[in-house]
């Protein structure tokens, strides 16, 4: 049966673990503000028991096309373009660098960048391409960020914490290249080390991490990332959006051979120079505090916490205002029939 309840009401089409810290700020203010809020699990990568008793999913089209959302906000890339409402595009991380975040697949209305340093390109692309709109934002993701309690374990100390963060990437991971170096510095250093891994991280390489028996070393498998930032003092990565998420702290990161290293990194390309880098970043100096500042703002400027109302704001501007200045989305006619197949739809 089609919704037909006047209450907005919003799709969240998910295929990552990593969308529930993304989309439940969004949530949690819909919900706020009488919405209501559907959850679509495409794929099989979501594990289902994080959801929450109070939220609602599915993981079949037909349930999502009946809810009859307002609009579907998403954190992937593509959306299947049968489901009703206007499609959103919020981003699942602030990692620009990377290979993919500027393509344009033909299936959003509606794009939501974080900052300066990605919405004037994204505003280019629309100019270009002509069937979708652009506001910046800011990331819901982001809400909970300033305000979160720093991470707390048993074995705790006062010694500085050194987060050890890396992407999952195989061609840009640390992972392998600094196991042998985080083992020696976590016998030899008085620093605590917090790894949170990516949900996609090679599971044989987390299970190496955590058979480490060190008392300062300690696995983190929390989804809620905001506290673990807001605990540690230097983040140890690669080319992970995380790092981005760490710099809105003003907190230095050292990185090894980054893809784009800037001046507000400690980039290392040996792992010889951890170390030493790490001792940097626990003394910044005036000048690398700056830069971590300015690249923040280029990022992501708000630190307000309003990012998810900015993001209902703008789709309900689009929503009154309609598409009649924009061109038709493309029929994406291979992608959606691939997206039928694996959902099963064919209405």
């Amino acid at each position: 049966m089609i919704n037909k309840n006047p209450a907005p009401h919003y799709l969240f089409f998910i295929a990552q673990n990593y969308s529930f810290e993304i989309l439940r700020p969004l949530q949690q203010l819909i919900t706020a503000q009488g919405g209501q809020v559907l959850w679509f699990v495409y794929g099989d990568e979501v594990t289902l028991s994080h959801f929450k008793p109070s939220e609602r999913y599915t993981t079949e089209a037909r349930e999502a096309v009946n809810f009859n959302p307002t609009a579907t906000y998403v954190p992937g890339n593509i959306v299947p373009s049968f489901i009703p409402g206007l499609k959103v595009q919020i981003f699942h991380g602030l990692e620009w660098k990377k290979k993919g975040h500027f393509v344009i697949r033909g299936c959003f209305d509606l794009y939501c960048p974080h900052g300066p340093a990605t919405t004037g390109r994204f505003k280019e692309l629309a100019k270009q391409h002509g069937y979708f709109d652009v506001v910046e934002t800011g990331w819901p993701k982001l809400d909970t960020l300033f305000s979160s309690a720093p991470y707390q374990w048993p074995e705790q100390t006062e010694a500085p914490v050194i987060l050890f963060a890396p992407t999952f990437s195989p061609a840009l991971t640390s992972v392998p290249a600094l196991y042998d170096e985080i083992v020696r510095l976590a016998k030899s250093k008085p620093w605590q080390w917090v790894i949170k891994f990516h949900p996609k991280m090679d599971p044989q390489w987390v299970a190496k991490y955590k058979a480490l028996a060190l008392e300062n070393l300690h696995v983190v498998e929390d989804t809620d990332v905001a506290h673990i930032l807001q605990a540690a003092d230097v983040m140890v990565s690669d080319t992970s959006s995380i790092i981005g998420e760490f710099a809105l702290l003003g907190k230095p990161a050292v990185t090894l051979n980054n893809s784009q290293p800037g001046d507000y990194l400690i980039d290392i390309n040996a792992p010889e120079g951890l170390e030493a880098a790490i001792e940097l970043g626990l003394s910044p100096s005036t000048e690398l505090s700056q830069h971590i500042v300015d690249y923040a703002q280029g990022l992501h400027p708000y630190n307000d916490g309003n990012s998810s109302q900015r993001v209902l704001d703008a789709t309900h501007h689009m929503l009154e205002h309609g598409r009649g200045h924009l061109k038709k989305k493309p029929l994406n006619i291979f992608r959606n029939l691939k997206m039928r197949r694996k959902l099963g739809y064919w209405s």
